[in-house]
């Protein structure tokens, strides 16, 4: 049933997904432009009825990575999209409008951790940093020095 879904999804969405690699029987990993992010999330969210569960950031040193979990519960079964965003322009449109407000709280740890820009979120402000943590920097980006 899982490999059905796969090229259900595969086929709904054609070339967008330039990349997909099953790691395990229950994780698979979809490789996407990110100018193509909210198109995919509102297919498998809307049309194949799957779970936002959560996103994360990883700082590459030439890039940042980010992967968008989504879950098929009654398949125990795992998408995670898989797209890149530049360093110099570390801007990507955000899910909120796509999902609501699942991806809100993510989108502003990410954001406040790696200093990813989310176009079109609702409100980006501070959620774990201090008020005084100074404006700039973000302790999970590889070059951040703790001064």
């Amino acid at each position: 049933m899982a490999k059905q879904l796969m090229f259900q999804i595969k086929d709904k969405l054609g070339d967008v997904v330039f990349q997909l690699e099953d790691k395990s029987a229950k994780r698979t990993f979809a490789s996407i432009h990110k100018a193509d992010l909210r198109q995919v999330a509102g297919v498998l969210h809307k049309d194949f009825k799957a779970r936002f569960s959560i996103a994360s950031g990883i700082d590459n040193v030439k890039n940042f990575e980010l992967l968008y979990h989504f879950s098929f519960d009654d398949l125990g079964k795992i998408i995670s999209i898989r797209t890149f965003v530049e360093k110099d322009d570390p801007v990507i449109d955000s899910l909120v409008p796509v999902i609501g407000p699942a991806a809100e709280w993510i989108e502003r740890e990410i954001h406040e951790l790696l200093g990813i820009s989310f176009k079109g979120h609702p409100n980006l402000k501070r959620l774990l940093l201090a008020d005084e943590w100074p404006e700039g920097k973000y302790p999970l980006r590889r070059d951040f020095k703790n001064e």
